[in-house]
């Protein structure tokens, strides 16, 4: 319970600053494994990006499932490579399946032999046909809006708070991207425009829960230089500890309703539909989570303790510990343990004069 209510309240002492090199190395070792995913497996995109045809089987009021259709579509020729999808429920149940491109003379026999081998009038087997060329404009319309909200960001957090913060801030950005597209190779989940809707918006959500932190890195750090109480990475691993609550708790609430539609709604219930945007909301939170704590900030204390401002600083205080701790040891004091330490009583000299009418107090010593 004493590490439950440490987090509460703010008072834990976990060495997020002094540990950073091995979060640098775990991160380093994930985005390894990603990069030779993208080269060895690539990515399964999909119809919207690809091209191709999609059919869509009205399905209500029977018992279709989508092992039987991607059957039926076998026998017809066409193999759907076992894409079928079950899309709403009741009277707006259809099942989806895409395919390669199909002219529309054989979209017509395999419409036809299809609805034949189902049972169903073929007036309830639709097929459309997708060009690439749609996939590749919103992939441009995407990386312009990436490019425009980094720029946007870095300028906001160089402003906001100092020019470290926006260069940790971005580095940590994509480190999500390539984690969560990473991720999506490995797993083989289909590129749909939902997964680029969904990564543009863990976006935003990693970079609240980095500002978040930058703001009480911000205010420990304020006058450091003027004194030497504290160096830049002892200010902000306080920082951290005293946010980790409030990131914790952010995470939780975001990722429980993602990890819901993840693994209840795609897993068990087998709504396909809305697997490729649980799945990157899901990876993108939890990595836009860590980044916040183990990436944004350790990176921003490498860049300030490069400054010659900081490395005095430095010194400065290892110095006034070092000449602390000498005193404490010649007046039989215990030294202090850092600086989060409480003021340390002096057990020599004369005792204080007690107050008027006080009772006098007893020894504890037996």
């Amino acid at each position: 319970m004493s590490l439950f209510r440490s987090l509460y309240r703010g008072e834990t002492r976990f060495e997020f600053i002094r540990t950073r090199k091995r979060w640098y190395f775990a991160s380093l070792v994930i985005l390894i494994v990603c990069v030779i995913s993208f080269v060895v497996r690539g990515f399964n995109f999909g119809v919207e990006f690809a091209g191709g045809s999609q059919f869509q089987i009205e399905a209500s009021g029977t018992k279709i499932t989508t092992a039987e259709v991607n059957d039926a579509f076998t026998k017809a020729g066409l193999p759907g490579e076992d894409s079928a999808q079950e899309v709403g429920s009741g009277s707006t149940r259809s099942i989806v399946i895409k395919t390669k491109n199909v002219d529309p003379q054989r979209q017509a026999t395999v419409t036809a032999d299809v609805a034949k081998s189902l049972g169903v009038d073929s007036k309830k087997v639709n097929a459309t046909t997708v060009s690439s060329e749609w996939g590749h404009d919103i992939t441009i319309k995407a990386i312009q809006g990436l490019i425009i909200f980094l720029i946007l960001v870095s300028i906001y957090i160089s402003i906001r708070f100092q020019w470290r913060m926006a260069v940790a801030g971005i580095v940590a950005l994509l480190h999500d991207l390539l984690v969560a597209a990473g991720v999506y190779s490995l797993v083989g989940f289909e590129v749909t425009p939902s997964t680029v809707v969904g990564l543009l918006t863990i976006l935003g959500f990693s970079l609240y829960d980095t500002v978040v932190v930058y703001d009480r890195v911000a205010e420990n750090t304020k006058d450091l230089l003027a004194g030497s109480r504290m160096t830049f990475s002892e200010g902000a691993n306080l920082a951290v500890n005293q946010t980790l609550m409030r990131s914790i708790n952010t995470s939780l609430i975001a990722l429980l309703p993602v990890a819901g539609l993840l693994f209840v709604g795609a897993g068990l219930l087998g709504v396909g539909t809305i697997k490729d945007l649980a799945l990157i909301l899901f990876v993108g939170l939890a990595s836009g989570a860590y980044s916040s704590l183990f990436l944004a900030t350790p990176i921003v204390c490498d860049l300030a303790e490069r400054e010659p401002a900081y490395k005095a600083l430095t010194k400065r205080v290892a110095a006034k510990r070092a000449s602390e701790r000498k005193a404490a040891e010649a007046a039989g004091e215990p030294a202090l343990a850092g600086v989060a330490s409480a003021p340390v009583r002096r057990l020599s000299g004369p005792a204080p004069a007690p107050r008027p009418g006080a009772r006098p107090q007893r020894s504890r010593r037996r």
